[in-house]
């Protein structure tokens, strides 16, 4: 599973996880991952290989941002269910009904074509592509979180904590 492997990829534990569910982690991840990709990307322009740079400080922040904000006191605003979802989704997967593993698929699948029109549009330094495939990047993304919220909605209901095996 993809997000497995992003999850392995950037060492999350539970106690990442619990940073994470901060919604200043949260909010500042999605408010700054795709503008700032884009804009060490484009920086290659005027610093040429030397955009190298930003694109491993932007990686950093990627990686920094989970844990730089304490665990919240309450676990209840949208980001946070939506984060604690996602920690479901990815640690117990063989757990979780169909329904939510399609629709998770589904809206993986759905953010893809912005990705590639975001790509294409830092490849081809055209602006309006960058803007319309961040946005159809992004929408599908927050739907995301809010289907995880649900998902940690189902969890709880069936007696479950996100925190232990079930």
């Amino acid at each position: 599973m993809i997000l497995r492997g992003v999850a392995q990829a950037f060492a999350m534990d539970d106690a990442t996880w619990r940073r994470h569910a901060n919604p200043w982690s949260g909010w500042s991840r999605a408010a700054t991952g795709l503008p700032l990709i884009a804009l060490a990307v484009w920086s290659r322009v005027w610093l040429g290989w030397a955009a190298l740079i930003p694109c491993v400080l932007v990686a950093l922040w990627l990686w920094l941002n989970p844990r730089l904000f304490p665990a919240p006191r309450r676990f209840d605003g949208w980001m946070a269910r939506g984060v604690l979802g996602e920690r479901i989704l990815v640690s117990f997967p063989d757990a979780i009904p169909k329904a939510h593993r399609r629709m998770a698929r589904l809206l993986a699948l759905a953010g893809l074509p912005g990705a590639l029109v975001f790509a294409a549009g830092l490849w081809t330094l055209r602006l309006d592509w960058v803007v319309l495939g961040g946005a159809l990047a992004a929408l599908p993304k927050f739907w995301f979180i809010d289907r995880m919220g649900w998902l940690l909605a189902d969890w709880r209901a069936a007696g479950r904590s996100e925190w232990e095996a079930p």
